[in-house]
């Protein structure tokens, strides 16, 4: 049985931790300027929900350095914390530009362009991120829902699917109560299919892949 204390006490000491790391890399910054730690304490920053100051911080250190592409990344990522999808690209496009084999930046394009409702884009994103690393079984699981072919050819449920009368937000919710995540993210997958603009089904897609992240963590 878990001991809230010792959770409570474990949690304390992350944090004490994680401020003492944001502290000793503004302290260096603060030492050298020019140093490539203002990447490190963005991303710090960025983990610490302190979104806006990673994003002032990396700008002004690419001005500086603006092929750096590990702070392309943070910033990337921080746009994206505050879903200003638009700029998170811009920035991944410009990574993939001179990098197209920078797989980080393919895993979030796919996840922006998901987001957005844009499925052959995200797809195609995935394709090439599971070339680049086979090992990346999310990917691979990911790719498999987004083009509705997730369930096994042989699933009853499957079958039933196919039948555009059961592609309703009704029946995916239900698979989602259920538990049949799968399922519902085929579901919403094939809506989004039919109709990008359906911010419902994208919603619930989101929702949905968010429940299969924690049941395999």
């Amino acid at each position: 049985m878990t001991d809230p204390t010792a959770e409570r006490s474990a949690t304390a000491a992350e944090d004490l931790a994680f401020a003492a790391a944001i502290r000793r890399h503004e302290e260096r910054l603060q030492r050298d300027p020019t140093s490539l730690a203002f990447a490190q304490l963005a991303d710090l920053y960025r983990k610490a929900g302190r979104t806006g100051e990673a994003i002032a911080l990396c700008r002004e250190g690419l001005t500086r350095y603006p092929h750096y592409t590990t702070a392309r990344l943070i910033l990337a990522k921080s746009y994206l914390a505050q879903d200003d999808f638009d700029r998170a690209l811009v920035e991944l496009s410009a990574i993939l530009e001179v990098s197209p084999r920078d797989v980080q930046s393919h895993r979030l394009a796919a996840e922006i362009h998901r987001r957005c409702g844009r499925l052959d884009q995200a797809v195609a994103h995935l394709e090439t991120a599971v070339t680049l690393d086979p090992g990346d079984r999310e990917s691979r699981s990911l790719l498999g829902l987004l083009r509705a072919s997730g369930l096994g050819e042989d699933s009853g449920l499957r079958r039933v699917l196919g039948d555009d009368t059961f592609v309703t937000p009704a029946f995916g919710a239900l698979c989602l109560e259920q538990g049949l995540l799968d399922e519902a993210a085929y579901v919403f997958t094939r809506m989004l299919r039919k109709n990008p603009e359906d911010a419902g089904a994208r919603e619930r897609l989101e929702q949905t892949l968010r429940a299969r992240l924690r049941r395999r963590g």
